[in-house]
């Protein structure tokens, strides 16, 4: 069974429900708190400089920051989970809102490819992902994209798709992975040296797909 890091931040939209497991440890990202508190679950970690939830909230472990600092909350929220063992991360309320901070959650989860851990964002209807030097295989409907977000990516194959790729570079400045399709099962996208963002679309209760993505 995977052991789940849940990172809950500040969402936008309509919020999807979690359920973790014993094991599974949920975290709240700043104004992810308040994003829980209203679901009625109980974060074990609450994180953050706390700006936009504005104040300290009363948990069972919190960690507060400076406002100057150079990580995200959601990177503090990441590192904790590595540190206390997990490898499997779910992150909430990460796309959507102001775009700086979209993107640097693409970057987070390239930071946890780098780190021998899978990450999958959610929100606005889609899931996003990353895979670095491996294989990723998903099931979905409707359109799935896949960038290379740094410098190049080299071997990359796309399979089960309604357009293929095979042992082709992709690179950050060229869109080519943009706008693939489902076909009737599920897709394959390998790398052989570099990391991929991958994203597809996804109904609000995916949260057991996201999981089994990982």
């Amino acid at each position: 069974m995977k052991h789940v890091c849940y990172i809950i931040g500040a969402w936008h939209g309509e919020q999807a429900r979690i359920a973790p497991a014993a094991d599974d440890f949920v975290i709240a990202a700043d104004g992810g708190y308040a994003a829980l508190t209203a679901l009625g679950v109980t974060p074990n970690l609450v994180v953050g400089d706390f700006d936009s939830l504005g104040y300290v909230p009363q948990a069972e472990e919190v960690i507060q920051h400076p406002v100057m600092k150079d990580d995200t909350d959601m990177m503090l929220a990441v590192k904790l989970g590595l540190q206390r063992g997990y490898r499997n991360f779910v992150m909430l309320g990460s796309v959507g809102g102001r775009l700086d901070h979209t993107l640097a959650n693409l970057q987070t989860l390239l930071y946890l490819a780098e780190h021998d851990a899978r990450g999958v964002l959610y929100g606005e209807n889609t899931v996003i992902t990353a895979v670095r030097n491996d294989t990723l295989t998903v099931s979905g409907t409707g359109t799935i994209s896949v960038f290379c977000l740094s410098g190049e990516a080299k071997g990359v194959t796309e399979e089960g798709l309604l357009y293929s790729l095979s042992d082709a570079t992709m690179v950050s400045g060229y869109p080519i992975g943009v706008s693939n399709e489902f076909l009737d099962g599920p897709g394959k996208i390998s790398v052989r040296d570099g990391s991929l963002i991958v994203l597809w679309s996804a109904e609000k209760d995916a949260l057991p797909d996201l999981i089994a993505a990982l």
